[in-house]
């Protein structure tokens, strides 16, 4: 292992899957990202602190999946969808995969509420609608 940044680079697993989870000492997790030849590129799902070089990894053969439900409203959880906030467990409908492709622009719903920005100069010349994805760019310290 070669951990920095939140990133940790693993050597010798064989036959690993994108987005596959990753199980580290201190029961920290990881999300396999980058497949290369003969490595791992992976982001850590929780603290680096604890883990060094050297250390062993195990794969979990399973695609890395989030609890979902109206029981996570109002909760407070990590980075898997384990409650942090000390209210006990939480009974979740189901699990879906993190990495899921977008839905086509046929399936969506189409943006008809206006999004006020508070700045004229925007709002004038850019309008954007609620759930509308923008970029909008400028120089530094421009407005």
């Amino acid at each position: 292992i070669q951990i920095g940044d939140g990133i940790a680079r693993v050597y010798g697993l064989d036959d690993c899957m994108e987005g596959e989870l990753l199980e580290f000492p201190n029961n920290v997790y990881g999300m396999a990202l980058n497949l290369e030849q003969d490595n791992v590129g992976c982001v850590l799902l929780g603290s680096e602190e604890g883990i060094r070089e050297g250390d062993i990894v195990k794969r979990t053969n399973k695609i890395v999946e989030v609890p979902v439900g109206e029981a996570l409203l109002g909760r407070v959880v990590n980075s898997l969808g384990d409650p942090i906030d000390g209210k006990g467990p939480i009974n979740n409908s189901g699990y879906r995969s993190i990495e899921v492709p977008a839905p086509s622009i046929i399936d969506r719903s189409s943006v008809n509420e206006p999004l006020q920005t508070g700045i004229k100069a925007i709002d004038s010349m850019i309008p954007i609608g609620k759930g509308q994805r923008e970029l909008i760019i400028g120089d530094r310290q421009t407005g």
